[in-house]
């Protein structure tokens, strides 16, 4: 399990046992990666609906180096070779967390000959769920996060500056281009506050729709260019002292447009926020 010291979206340091250390991709890393192979890791389930919805969206949208599927049991022998990329889920701690919460992220690390699969060189990350949460709260948008982390090591590979920068920032300066795009979202994602449409116009002047999960799914499948949905990541009922992330996502340029995230309390619930609208209308 990796154990993450703190959370920069796509350069995660993390520690392994004892042994404390930062890592950031390098040039030369990223120069590597073009060269290998990824090998795309399968649930252990047979019957996950994780294999069935990663492999369909790598079919349909991996394009940046070669591939190959790989079951999960073959993983750590085939992980130690230095001419593989790995992509796999990962539960993830934050060291600094007392809660010691449980995070799913999305991977893409370079194999090689280390001591354990934790020590990998990550190239780059991205939180799909609290660890235990349904995977049908994520599954469906795999084919948008495949086609994001692709451009987005393209971009640090053009752009080797980012990866040592706060890359929040780089997104969230994306906000702006939200104007003439309508955002989707469901009822039970959002704070009370701004739990209908009307009450989002209070803060928000942009075209906002709440939908249900299938609405979500239909605007991704359909590549809407016009339309932006939320990815949240929260305890989905737990009752846990972490964060919430809050990443709005194109359906139809895999871009992202706003990531934030905030640490779960009475205040501060498992949803997206006022504050975040207020942001979101700062911006424009």
């Amino acid at each position: 399990m990796k154990k993450l010291l703190i959370v920069i979206i796509f350069s995660v340091p993390f520690i392994n046992g004892w042994a404390q250390r930062e890592y950031l991709p390098t040039k030369d890393d990223l120069d590597h990666f073009y060269k290998t192979k990824t090998y795309i890791v399968l649930s252990d389930n047979p019957l996950s609906e994780y294999n069935f919805e990663i492999q369909d969206a790598v079919k349909k949208y991996w394009n940046i180096t070669e591939y190959e599927f790989l079951r999960f049991k073959d993983f750590p022998e085939k992980s130690k070779d230095e001419n593989g990329s790995f992509l796999y889920t990962a539960a993830v701690t934050f060291e600094k967390d007392k809660s010691h919460t449980r995070y799913n992220f999305l991977c893409l690390s370079l194999g090689g000959d280390y001591p354990s699969l934790d020590e990998m060189k990550d190239i780059a990350n991205l939180p799909l769920s609290y660890y235990g949460v349904d995977e049908d709260s994520y599954t469906y948008k795999l084919g948008t996060f495949i086609i994001f982390l692709q451009d987005h090591i393209r971009l640090i590979t053009e752009n080797p500056g980012m990866i040592s920068q706060n890359i929040y920032k780089h997104y969230n300066d994306n906000m702006a281009n939200l104007s003439g795009k309508t955002l989707y979202f469901v009822e039970e994602e959002l704070e009370r506050e701004v739990s209908d449409e009307f009450k989002i116009k209070q803060v928000y002047s942009g075209d906002v729709k709440i939908v249900g999960k299938e609405e979500i799914k239909d605007i991704i499948m359909s590549g809407d260019k016009n339309a932006v949905f939320l990815h949240k990541v929260g305890p989905e009922g737990k009752k846990l002292d972490a964060r919430v992330y809050k990443i709005l996502v194109g359906a139809g340029d895999s871009k992202f447009y706003y990531f934030d995230f905030h640490k779960l309390s009475g205040k501060s619930p498992d949803a997206f926020l006022d504050t975040d609208f207020k942001a979101l209308m700062k911006a424009q």
